[in-house]
């Protein structure tokens, strides 16, 4: 089984990126409840015949769909070695907790974050960002409104973020039960950055009508083009305003890791909290998303609740002063650090820097590609690893979309759709180590093939 998926990864430019589902394997994947073992090569071999060719296609270099990593061999070893272990991170006194504490500290030094700082592993910056919205909710009221309820408060709460944050921002306001209606989203200037003097103006607009501002949410890379706000105005203007300042790095904030990057990204030292995602650029296999807190009593606050059954002692296996249950919503927590700490020290902060600043060249060479190609559109400006773009049409939302369709259909290569500005856009998120600057070269002639095969069908 080991050497068959390493074998897959060695030689997954062999593979198509993706290719749906045959009828007779989607069936066999339907087959009820079995009530008798079967023997373990019988089901690798379903595997090999039924799963691993129908995969999304992430680990290919030719995935640049949504924002997905490429994974990597010691974080898939290391997630071999956690399952063994089969550690719930929950609690308690035992060395893998011990491992997710140096992990939080490597990024409470890498983020510059005071000592007093709080990180944990969750599934993905969905969960960090309501885990940001939620620690923002209790300051904001207190900690009876974990008893009590956010209906139970006189207040009623805004939070400001921009029009290009990515959904699960209004999810996490939804989910914390304040309303996803509380959450105004802000106008972008032309490179897709939340206006300062708009949000400055909402404020104000929300305090005179009796409203209580309490959250910023600041972008380090929007998902859909990767753009970074002015971080180091939203932190001031936070600190002014008193409000709860949380950054959204799923798509950027490793960037920080790069040194040609993280100059971009100044101010997000000043966060309160800052969620991201190991298995995007950090190229950690799924899942790792991070959360970092400036204030880990606030975490505490906002998240502790002890019962007689984790009651905690001075010694033994029920000591120990970390109990991660105390700082998120999770008691049964797996292992998700050890893949992370593996990939960290096996490649080490240098070279991952350098795979981050790879993706970035990657995607300046595709942009490049398009503005010399008459029949292709570049609709943002390029300013990391996103790049969106079209097939110059009449009916281009319609033929777009349908050239999306038709690069997953050839396995070729394998972008995603996005809606800039009420157009239909391609988009490439390069985040794979793999992707090289050809992957690029094959997207714009495949596409350029399409397209042509979908206008001029005669010629083709």
């Amino acid at each position: 089984m080991l050497d068959d998926i390493l074998d897959y990864v060695e030689n997954i430019r062999e593979r198509p990126v993706w290719q749906p589902m045959t009828p007779a394997a989607r069936s066999r994947l339907q087959a009820p409840l079995p009530c008798n073992p079967s023997e373990l090569g019988a089901i690798h071999a379903e595997f090999m015949r039924d799963v691993l060719p129908y995969a999304s296609g992430n680990v290919h270099p030719g995935f640049m769909g949504w924002a997905q990593g490429g994974g990597n061999v010691a974080g898939l070893l290391a997630e071999m070695l956690a399952a063994g272990l089969n550690a719930n991170l929950g609690g308690r006194d035992h060395a893998p907790i011990a491992v997710e504490e140096q992990v939080a500290g490597w990024m409470r030094k890498l983020f510059g974050f005071p000592e007093t700082s709080a990180g944990l592993f969750v599934t993905g910056t969905s969960m960090a960002n309501l885990m940001g919205v939620l620690a923002a909710r209790t300051l904001a009221l207190g900690r009876d409104v974990r008893r009590s309820g956010i209906a139970a408060c006189p207040q009623k709460l805004t939070a400001y973020a921009s029009a290009a944050s990515h959904g699960s921002v209004a999810k996490a306001m939804d989910m914390a039960g304040i309303g996803s209606d509380a959450l105004r989203l802000i106008p972008t200037d032309g490179h897709h950055r939340i206006s300062v003097t708009a949000l400055e103006a909402a404020i104000t607009a929300d305090r005179q009508a009796g409203r209580t501002p309490f959250l910023l949410i600041g972008n380090a890379g929007t998902v859909d083009i990767g753009a970074i706000d002015a971080l180091d105005s939203l932190a001031r203007l936070a600190g002014h305003e008193g409000l709860w300042f949380h950054v959204d790095g799923a798509c950027g904030a490793l960037g920080i890791l790069a040194p040609d990057l993280a100059p971009l990204l100044a101010g997000i030292q000043e966060a309160d909290s800052i969620a991201f995602d190991f298995h995007k650029w950090g190229q950690v296999p799924y899942d790792a998303g991070f959360f970092l807190a400036r204030d880990r009593a606030q975490l505490g606050a906002t998240f502790s609740s002890h019962g007689s059954y984790l009651r905690r002692e001075g010694r033994g296996l029920a000591g120990g002063a970390f109990w991660p249950c105390d700082f998120g919503p999770d008691l049964s927590r797996g292992f998700r650090a050890l893949k992370t700490w593996f990939t960290l020290k096996a490649h080490g902060s240098q070279a991952l820097g350098e795979s981050i600043s790879h993706t970035c060249r990657v995607a300046r060479h595709l942009e490049a590609r398009i503005a010399e190609t008459p029949e292709l559109e570049l609709l943002a400006p390029v300013q990391l690893n996103i790049v969106c773009y079209r097939y110059r049409a009449t009916n281009a939302d319609e033929l777009n979309a349908e050239l999306v369709a038709d690069l997953h259909e050839s396995g070729l290569v394998a972008p995603s759709v996005t809606i800039l500005d009420g157009r239909v856009a391609i988009r490439a998120a390069i985040l794979n180590h793999r992707t090289t600057f050809s992957d690029a070269d094959a997207l714009v002639e495949a596409t350029l093939a399409f397209g042509e095969a979908r206008t001029n069908p005669l010629a083709a």
